[in-house]
Protein backbone atom coordinates (compact mmCIF):
# COMPACT_ATOMS: atom_id res chain seq x y z
CA UNK A 1 0.00 0.00 0.00
CA UNK A 2 1.43 3.38 -1.03
CA UNK A 3 2.34 6.19 1.34
CA UNK A 4 -0.36 8.89 1.22
CA UNK A 5 0.73 12.52 1.56
CA UNK A 6 -1.59 15.49 2.05
CA UNK A 7 -0.35 18.81 0.65
CA UNK A 8 -2.47 21.58 2.14
CA UNK A 9 -0.82 24.84 1.08
CA UNK A 10 0.79 24.09 -2.26
CA UNK A 11 4.16 22.65 -3.26
CA UNK A 12 6.62 22.81 -6.15
CA UNK A 13 5.15 20.90 -9.09
CA UNK A 14 8.46 19.27 -9.97
CA UNK A 15 8.89 17.95 -6.45
CA UNK A 16 5.36 16.55 -6.46
CA UNK A 17 5.99 14.79 -9.77
CA UNK A 18 9.21 13.30 -8.39
CA UNK A 19 7.40 11.87 -5.38
CA UNK A 20 4.60 10.48 -7.52
CA UNK A 21 7.08 8.78 -9.83
CA UNK A 22 8.63 7.18 -6.75
CA UNK A 23 5.29 5.68 -5.78
CA UNK A 24 3.97 8.19 -3.25
CA UNK A 25 0.31 9.17 -3.45
CA UNK A 26 -0.14 12.95 -3.14
CA UNK A 27 -3.41 14.76 -2.52
CA UNK A 28 -3.59 18.55 -2.78
CA UNK A 29 -6.39 19.96 -0.63
CA UNK A 30 -6.79 22.69 1.98
CA UNK A 31 -8.96 21.81 5.00
CA UNK A 32 -10.55 24.21 7.44
CA UNK A 33 -9.25 23.74 11.03
CA UNK A 34 -12.36 21.89 12.23
CA UNK A 35 -12.09 19.40 9.36
CA UNK A 36 -8.34 18.93 9.20
CA UNK A 37 -7.84 16.57 12.16
CA UNK A 38 -10.26 13.92 10.91
CA UNK A 39 -8.84 14.19 7.40
CA UNK A 40 -5.31 13.56 8.66
CA UNK A 41 -6.31 10.07 9.79
CA UNK A 42 -6.15 8.91 6.19
CA UNK A 43 -2.64 10.21 5.48
CA UNK A 44 0.84 9.04 6.46
CA UNK A 45 2.31 12.52 6.05
CA UNK A 46 1.10 16.09 5.73
CA UNK A 47 3.08 18.94 4.12
CA UNK A 48 2.04 22.44 5.16
CA UNK A 49 3.23 26.02 4.79
CA UNK A 50 2.05 28.96 6.92
CA UNK A 51 -1.69 28.90 6.16
CA UNK A 52 -2.36 25.54 7.82
CA UNK A 53 -2.19 25.27 11.62
CA UNK A 54 -1.83 21.89 13.31
CA UNK A 55 -2.68 22.30 16.98
CA UNK A 56 -3.68 20.01 19.81
CA UNK A 57 -7.27 19.82 18.53
CA UNK A 58 -6.18 18.54 15.12
CA UNK A 59 -3.66 16.13 16.64
CA UNK A 60 -6.29 14.71 19.00
CA UNK A 61 -8.78 14.34 16.16
CA UNK A 62 -6.37 12.29 14.05
CA UNK A 63 -5.48 9.80 16.79
CA UNK A 64 -5.88 6.20 15.70
CA UNK A 65 -5.09 7.15 12.12
CA UNK A 66 -2.06 6.75 9.88
CA UNK A 67 -0.27 10.08 10.43
CA UNK A 68 3.44 9.60 11.07
CA UNK A 69 5.01 12.89 10.01
CA UNK A 70 4.26 16.61 9.64
CA UNK A 71 6.53 18.66 7.40
CA UNK A 72 6.57 22.44 7.42
CA UNK A 73 7.71 23.64 3.99
CA UNK A 74 9.65 26.59 5.37
CA UNK A 75 11.60 27.66 8.42
CA UNK A 76 9.22 28.47 11.28
CA UNK A 77 7.28 25.66 12.94
CA UNK A 78 5.27 27.77 15.38
CA UNK A 79 2.07 26.86 13.49
CA UNK A 80 2.53 23.29 14.77
CA UNK A 81 2.24 22.06 18.36
CA UNK A 82 5.57 20.30 17.98
CA UNK A 83 6.00 18.84 21.47
CA UNK A 84 2.46 17.49 21.54
CA UNK A 85 2.90 15.93 18.10
CA UNK A 86 6.06 14.18 19.25
CA UNK A 87 4.27 12.93 22.37
CA UNK A 88 1.82 11.27 19.97
CA UNK A 89 4.67 9.64 18.05
CA UNK A 90 4.43 12.00 15.08
CA UNK A 91 7.70 13.27 13.62
CA UNK A 92 7.95 17.00 12.80
CA UNK A 93 10.34 18.33 10.16
CA UNK A 94 10.96 21.63 8.38
CA UNK A 95 13.13 22.96 5.54
CA UNK A 96 15.37 25.51 7.27
CA UNK A 97 17.97 26.00 4.55
CA UNK A 98 15.90 26.37 1.39
CA UNK A 99 14.34 29.83 1.85
CA UNK A 100 17.07 31.68 3.76
CA UNK A 101 18.37 33.70 0.81
CA UNK A 102 14.87 34.66 -0.34
CA UNK A 103 13.84 36.00 3.08
CA UNK A 104 17.13 37.84 3.55
CA UNK A 105 16.77 39.52 0.16
CA UNK A 106 13.22 40.65 0.99
CA UNK A 107 14.46 42.14 4.27
CA UNK A 108 17.14 44.03 2.34
CA UNK A 109 14.52 45.18 -0.16
CA UNK A 110 12.41 46.59 2.67
CA UNK A 111 15.47 48.37 4.04
CA UNK A 112 15.98 50.18 0.73
CA UNK A 113 12.25 50.90 0.48
CA UNK A 114 12.23 52.49 3.93
CA UNK A 115 15.41 54.47 3.28
CA UNK A 116 14.22 55.96 -0.03
CA UNK A 117 10.40 56.14 0.29
CA UNK A 118 10.01 53.60 -2.53
CA UNK A 119 6.62 52.32 -1.37
CA UNK A 120 4.82 55.66 -0.75
CA UNK A 121 6.49 57.39 -3.69
CA UNK A 122 5.33 54.68 -6.06
CA UNK A 123 1.84 54.73 -4.57
CA UNK A 124 1.43 58.49 -5.01
CA UNK A 125 2.62 58.30 -8.62
CA UNK A 126 -0.12 55.78 -9.34
CA UNK A 127 -2.52 58.38 -7.97
CA UNK A 128 -1.24 60.83 -10.60
CA UNK A 129 0.90 62.85 -8.17
CA UNK A 130 4.49 64.03 -8.60
CA UNK A 131 5.82 64.32 -5.03
CA UNK A 132 9.49 64.78 -5.86
CA UNK A 133 10.16 67.34 -3.15
CA UNK A 134 8.46 65.28 -0.44
CA UNK A 135 10.47 62.16 -1.25
CA UNK A 136 13.89 63.74 -1.87
CA UNK A 137 14.93 63.48 1.77
CA UNK A 138 15.92 59.83 1.83
CA UNK A 139 18.90 58.31 3.59
CA UNK A 140 21.70 56.08 2.32
CA UNK A 141 22.28 52.67 3.86
CA UNK A 142 26.03 52.70 3.23
CA UNK A 143 27.88 53.55 6.42
CA UNK A 144 24.87 52.85 8.61
CA UNK A 145 24.76 50.19 11.34
CA UNK A 146 22.48 47.20 10.87
CA UNK A 147 21.48 45.27 13.97
CA UNK A 148 20.29 41.73 13.27
CA UNK A 149 18.13 40.15 15.98
CA UNK A 150 18.28 36.38 15.50
CA UNK A 151 21.49 35.28 13.82
CA UNK A 152 20.60 32.01 12.16
CA UNK A 153 20.82 31.25 8.45
CA UNK A 154 18.59 34.13 7.34
CA UNK A 155 20.34 36.65 9.57
CA UNK A 156 23.71 35.49 8.31
CA UNK A 157 22.67 35.85 4.66
CA UNK A 158 21.41 39.37 5.36
CA UNK A 159 24.57 40.27 7.25
CA UNK A 160 26.80 39.20 4.38
CA UNK A 161 24.79 41.25 1.87
CA UNK A 162 24.67 44.29 4.16
CA UNK A 163 28.44 44.22 4.62
CA UNK A 164 28.75 44.03 0.84
CA UNK A 165 26.98 47.38 0.47
CA UNK A 166 29.13 49.05 3.10
CA UNK A 167 27.07 48.69 6.26
CA UNK A 168 28.45 47.97 9.70
CA UNK A 169 26.69 44.84 10.99
CA UNK A 170 26.17 43.64 14.57
CA UNK A 171 24.07 40.70 15.74
CA UNK A 172 22.23 39.47 18.81
CA UNK A 173 21.22 35.88 19.47
CA UNK A 174 20.73 33.88 22.64
CA UNK A 175 22.81 31.14 20.98
CA UNK A 176 26.34 31.91 19.81
CA UNK A 177 27.67 29.90 16.87
CA UNK A 178 31.35 29.07 17.47
CA UNK A 179 33.66 30.72 14.94
CA UNK A 180 30.94 32.66 13.09
CA UNK A 181 32.19 36.07 14.25
CA UNK A 182 35.63 35.44 12.81
CA UNK A 183 34.28 33.77 9.68
CA UNK A 184 31.87 36.57 8.71
CA UNK A 185 33.41 39.49 10.55
CA UNK A 186 30.12 40.28 12.28
CA UNK A 187 30.28 40.49 16.10
CA UNK A 188 27.71 39.37 18.61
CA UNK A 189 26.54 42.09 20.99
CA UNK A 190 24.07 42.24 23.84
CA UNK A 191 20.50 43.24 22.98
CA UNK A 192 20.66 46.65 24.68
CA UNK A 193 23.88 47.47 22.83
CA UNK A 194 22.28 46.54 19.52
CA UNK A 195 19.20 48.63 20.27
CA UNK A 196 21.24 51.72 21.11
CA UNK A 197 23.71 51.47 18.21
CA UNK A 198 21.69 50.30 15.19
CA UNK A 199 20.28 52.61 12.52
CA UNK A 200 18.41 49.67 11.02
CA UNK A 201 17.11 46.70 13.02
CA UNK A 202 16.02 43.52 11.23
CA UNK A 203 14.31 40.72 13.16
CA UNK A 204 14.95 37.08 12.22
CA UNK A 205 14.09 35.25 15.42
CA UNK A 206 11.34 32.66 15.99
CA UNK A 207 8.34 33.72 18.01
CA UNK A 208 8.97 32.97 21.67
CA UNK A 209 7.03 33.17 24.90
CA UNK A 210 7.64 36.28 26.93
CA UNK A 211 6.34 39.03 24.69
CA UNK A 212 7.43 40.93 21.61
CA UNK A 213 11.12 41.52 20.92
CA UNK A 214 10.22 44.91 19.47
CA UNK A 215 8.27 46.21 22.45
CA UNK A 216 7.58 49.74 23.65
CA UNK A 217 10.36 49.31 26.19
CA UNK A 218 12.89 48.25 23.56
CA UNK A 219 11.81 50.91 21.07
CA UNK A 220 12.56 53.52 23.75
CA UNK A 221 16.15 52.24 23.86
CA UNK A 222 16.64 52.70 20.10
CA UNK A 223 18.11 55.63 18.23
CA UNK A 224 15.70 58.33 17.09
CA UNK A 225 14.88 57.71 13.43
CA UNK A 226 15.59 53.99 13.52
CA UNK A 227 14.22 51.74 10.76
CA UNK A 228 12.66 48.44 11.84
CA UNK A 229 12.30 45.42 9.55
CA UNK A 230 10.35 42.28 10.42
CA UNK A 231 10.26 39.26 8.12
CA UNK A 232 10.20 36.70 10.95
CA UNK A 233 6.95 36.38 12.89
CA UNK A 234 4.29 38.98 13.58
CA UNK A 235 4.33 38.24 17.31
CA UNK A 236 7.88 39.58 17.49
CA UNK A 237 6.63 43.16 17.08
CA UNK A 238 4.20 45.00 19.36
CA UNK A 239 2.15 46.58 16.58
CA UNK A 240 0.54 49.21 18.81
CA UNK A 241 3.95 50.32 20.11
CA UNK A 242 5.38 50.40 16.59
CA UNK A 243 2.48 52.48 15.25
CA UNK A 244 2.84 54.98 18.10
CA UNK A 245 6.59 55.24 17.43
CA UNK A 246 5.95 55.83 13.72
CA UNK A 247 3.45 58.55 14.57
CA UNK A 248 5.77 60.41 16.95
CA UNK A 249 8.85 60.00 14.75
CA UNK A 250 10.88 57.80 17.09
CA UNK A 251 10.84 55.19 14.31
CA UNK A 252 11.52 56.60 10.86
CA UNK A 253 9.97 53.72 8.94
CA UNK A 254 9.15 50.02 9.13
CA UNK A 255 9.32 47.20 6.61
CA UNK A 256 6.85 44.42 7.43
CA UNK A 257 6.20 41.05 5.82
CA UNK A 258 4.52 39.42 8.84
CA UNK A 259 1.73 40.54 11.17
CA UNK A 260 0.04 39.69 14.45
CA UNK A 261 -3.01 38.51 12.48
CA UNK A 262 -2.77 37.08 8.99
CA UNK A 263 -4.32 38.15 6.71
CA UNK A 264 -3.36 41.47 8.30
CA UNK A 265 -6.13 43.36 10.10
CA UNK A 266 -4.21 46.34 11.51
CA UNK A 267 -5.17 48.78 8.77
CA UNK A 268 -3.67 51.79 10.54
CA UNK A 269 -0.27 50.08 10.58
CA UNK A 270 -0.03 48.57 7.11
CA UNK A 271 -1.52 51.67 5.47
CA UNK A 272 0.82 54.06 7.29
CA UNK A 273 2.81 56.11 4.75
CA UNK A 274 6.10 55.13 6.39
CA UNK A 275 5.44 51.40 6.31
CA UNK A 276 6.72 49.27 3.45
CA UNK A 277 4.50 46.20 3.56
CA UNK A 278 4.22 42.82 1.85
CA UNK A 279 1.77 39.95 2.53
CA UNK A 280 4.09 37.30 4.07
CA UNK A 281 6.01 36.56 0.86
CA UNK A 282 9.45 36.08 2.41
CA UNK A 283 10.01 32.63 0.92
CA UNK A 284 8.03 33.41 -2.21
CA UNK A 285 10.59 33.14 -4.98
CA UNK A 286 10.80 30.59 -7.78
CA UNK A 287 14.25 29.58 -6.62
CA UNK A 288 13.25 29.12 -2.98
CA UNK A 289 10.14 27.17 -3.94
CA UNK A 290 12.26 24.80 -5.99
CA UNK A 291 14.82 24.38 -3.21
CA UNK A 292 12.06 23.77 -0.66
CA UNK A 293 10.58 21.14 -2.98
CA UNK A 294 13.93 19.38 -3.32
CA UNK A 295 14.39 19.39 0.45
CA UNK A 296 10.87 18.02 0.95
CA UNK A 297 11.58 15.15 -1.46
CA UNK A 298 14.72 14.25 0.49
CA UNK A 299 12.89 14.34 3.85
CA UNK A 300 10.02 12.17 2.61
CA UNK A 301 12.27 9.61 0.94
CA UNK A 302 14.61 9.36 3.90
CA UNK A 303 11.72 8.82 6.30
CA UNK A 304 9.50 6.42 4.34
CA UNK A 305 12.03 4.52 2.25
Amino acid sequence: MSVRILVTDGMDAGAMETLRKDGFELVEKFYEPDELGAALKDFDCVIIRSATKIRKAQLDACQGGKLKMIIRAGVGIDNIDVDYAKEKGIEVKNTPRASSQAVAELALGHMFSCARFISPAGHTMREGKWEKKAYSKGIEVQGKTLGIVGYGRIGQHLGIMAKGIGMKVIAFDIFHIPGIEEQLGIPYVEMDELLSQADFISVHAPAVDGGALISAENIAKMKDGVVIINTSRGANVDEAALLEALENGKVRAAGLDVYADEPATNVALYSHPMVSCTPHIGAGTKEATKRIGEELVTIVKDFFK
